[in-house]
């Protein structure tokens, strides 16, 4: 299920009554910690359900095979948190805002497949959701390029900046160019406009991505996929 305008439900199908924001996981869904999950929800036997942690909740290290910032394959969990302040948000697209006092986890690594990611979606234009200028390039880009965001790992301190990955989802297949990062260790400041940090396993693709992909405009928010370069 993706969140489509506000609801959970699936591509070209109906919304349940499940609120939901773009950000997040579903009701129901696989997760394995909180941030796989709807702000307004939580990780529960690998599920996302309703309810939330409390400010003093220690929350489970989770680990998984990943690439690490400096591309090496190896055990990878949370590497730290970052407590939520309320600042400005840009919630175009649906974005997710900081919450203050919420604790967001920290990742510096990226799952070592790229056979299970999640696409979502994001402006890189100047005064968009996408907070600053690309920092591959330092530039904005209108939201008829086919450009993404990778997640901290995936970025890889920029050694895939300029390169074209090939993404797979809906059914079809597309390119884009890397021009960001989607930080997976800093947000809630005005720099990353007001959102928390990326979760691990994302591609943050542009709207000329998910048109590609035949997504309707209503549909848009998060999809499964998979990229290669």
């Amino acid at each position: 299920m993706i969140c489509i305008t506000g609801k959970c439900g699936t591509p070209g199908g109906t919304g349940c009554t499940q609120p939901c924001t773009w950000i997040g996981h579903c009701c129901g869904d696989s997760c394995q910690t909180e941030n796989d999950c709807d702000g307004s929800l939580v990780c529960v036997n690998g599920k996302c359900s309703a309810g939330s942690f409390g400010d003093t909740t220690v929350r489970p290290t989770v680990r998984t095979t990943a690439v690490t910032s400096d591309g090496s394959s190896g055990t990878c969990s949370p590497s730290g948190v970052l407590r939520g302040t309320n600042t400005n948000c840009n919630t175009e697209n649906m974005s997710e805002c900081c919450q203050a006092g919420k604790t967001y986890d920290q990742y510096r690594c990226s799952p070592s497949s790229t056979s299970s990611a999640i696409l979502t979606l994001n402006s890189f234009q100047e005064g968009g959701d996408g907070g600053g200028a690309g920092a591959c390039f330092g530039r904005f880009y209108p939201d008829t390029q086919r450009v993404v965001a990778l997640s901290t790992g995936w970025y890889n301190g920029g050694s895939r900046c300029g390169k074209t990955i090939t993404i797979n989802g809906n059914g079809r297949t597309t390119t884009a160019v890397v021009v960001d990062e989607c930080d997976s260790v800093n947000g809630c400041d005005a720099e990353h406009a007001g959102q928390p940090p990326c979760r691990y396993n994302i591609v943050d693709g542009s709207p000329a991505v998910w048109a590609a992909l035949g997504v309707p405009e209503s549909d848009r928010g998060e999809m499964n996929i998979s990229w290669s370069d």
